[in-house]
């Protein structure tokens, strides 16, 4: 008897988690519109809470907790910088319902200069209404004109379907993570079957699930 092949949501905790990080170089991606309507704003003071309200309708977070200690993390005592960094989506009533970050490695890990892109993410009642390309490309645009001539994606396999978004738009696995993460781009190119993963053999479903899933 044939076994019914697994459904994985776009985030999706039962795929084995890996590390991934992607690259491109900025100059020409394209800007692509958003539909009619919906518009970008940029953040102002007191935009936190619609933040973290995002992430976790998305499913980045679990609890409002969670996203406080992620925004902290990462942006807190540095609200000032995100004036012309952090990008919102909003509809036709004002609110807020995606988000985007042009910023850089807060591990300072990476010496290259390289722009990157944080915490790409869209309500869950307004995925797949066209909003992730536009506001991907929008921010890219944004760090390209700030001066980056190279960006960098982190992500990983258990929000796959965003990985394929960014693989759609032009960006590569960095080679040292395409060696570090093997297994996880595996377990991409057996969830998207994307051109660009050629060099990878997919992933068997035994390899994909989570331990805890088997």
């Amino acid at each position: 008897m044939n076994r019914t092949p697994i459904r994985f949501d776009n985030h999706d905790r039962r795929i084995k988690y890996y590390e991934l990080l992607l690259e491109q170089d900025l100059e020409g991606i394209p800007c692509l519109p958003l539909p009619g309507d919906y518009h970008f704003v940029f953040y102002h003071h007191g935009d936190r809470d619609a933040w973290i309200d995002i992430e976790k309708s998305a499913k980045e977070f679990d609890t409002y907790e969670q996203g406080l200690e992620s925004w902290n993390r990462y942006y807190g005592g540095k609200e000032d910088s995100l004036f012309h960094r952090m990008v919102f989506v909003e509809n036709a009533d004002g609110e807020k319902v995606a988000t985007a970050t042009a910023y850089h490695d807060i591990t300072g890990r990476d010496k290259s200069g390289s722009g990157w892109l944080h915490w790409v993410a869209v309500r869950r009642e307004y995925q797949k209404k066209g909003l992730s390309k536009p506001l991907i490309t929008y921010v890219l645009d944004i760090m390209r004109k700030s001066g980056y001539i190279h960006a960098k994606i982190p992500t990983q396999t258990t929000t796959w379907l965003a990985c394929k978004v960014y693989l759609d738009l032009g960006f590569r696995p960095i080679p040292q993570n395409a060696v570090s993460s093997r297994d996880g781009w595996r377990i991409m190119k057996a969830l998207t079957n994307h051109a660009a993963l050629q060099a990878f053999d997919a992933a068997h479903e035994s390899e994909i699930l989570s331990d805890c899933e088997q």
